[in-house]
């Protein structure tokens, strides 16, 4: 676990929770340089279309960028003083590590060691998936334990954690 704490905030619920329309308030009532930092690749046509739609909601006052693999690297890239960052969503960035083929151990270890030294306002969202049964396939329980861990990580690094369901925010820490 990160021994250092960082202003990060980490925003964790279910699908559909309301959690990226909760995450992207926090930014928004900064008044500070918007950035939104997309993990989702557009495998299909229907994820072509959601991302669009997702792009044209939040409008002109979001820069985005988009990253599915170097996460760490992006974020150290557009840090800066008077920014405001959201992640969307670490879930699909552990899914994009795993299918590349990538350290996921050593990529969450960056990732939680640059948190604490960031300057821009952070805010990482996230899928919950251990409230579930034991999934059924090896690489789905990696998966799980995978998101799990950097979960912890995430929490225990971050100022402030947040729970949502059926859009309610729950604070947990902070």
């Amino acid at each position: 676990m990160p021994s250092s704490q960082s202003r990060a905030v980490f925003v964790l619920g279910g699908a559909r929770s309301g959690k990226s329309r909760f995450a992207e308030s926090l930014i928004s009532d900064t008044g500070l340089d918007r950035h939104y930092v997309a993990t989702g690749r557009a495998w299909d046509d229907e994820m072509r279309e959601r991302i669009a739609q997702h792009r044209n909601e939040r409008g002109d006052l979001w820069t985005t960028h988009e990253e599915p693999l170097d996460l760490t690297a992006r974020l150290a890239a557009i840090d800066g003083d008077g920014r405001a960052v959201l992640v969307d969503c670490l879930t699909l960035w552990v899914t994009n590590l795993m299918m590349a083929e990538r350290n996921v151990a050593a990529e969450f270890a960056v990732l939680t060691e640059f948190l604490p030294k960031a300057k821009a306002r952070l805010v990482l969202v996230s899928n919950e998936v251990g409230l579930g049964i034991v999934p059924e396939n090896r690489m789905a329980r990696e998966f799980r334990d995978h998101a799990g861990r950097l979960h912890q990580m995430i929490a225990a690094t971050s100022a402030e954690v947040y729970f949502i369901a059926a859009g309610l925010p729950l604070k947990m820490k902070g």
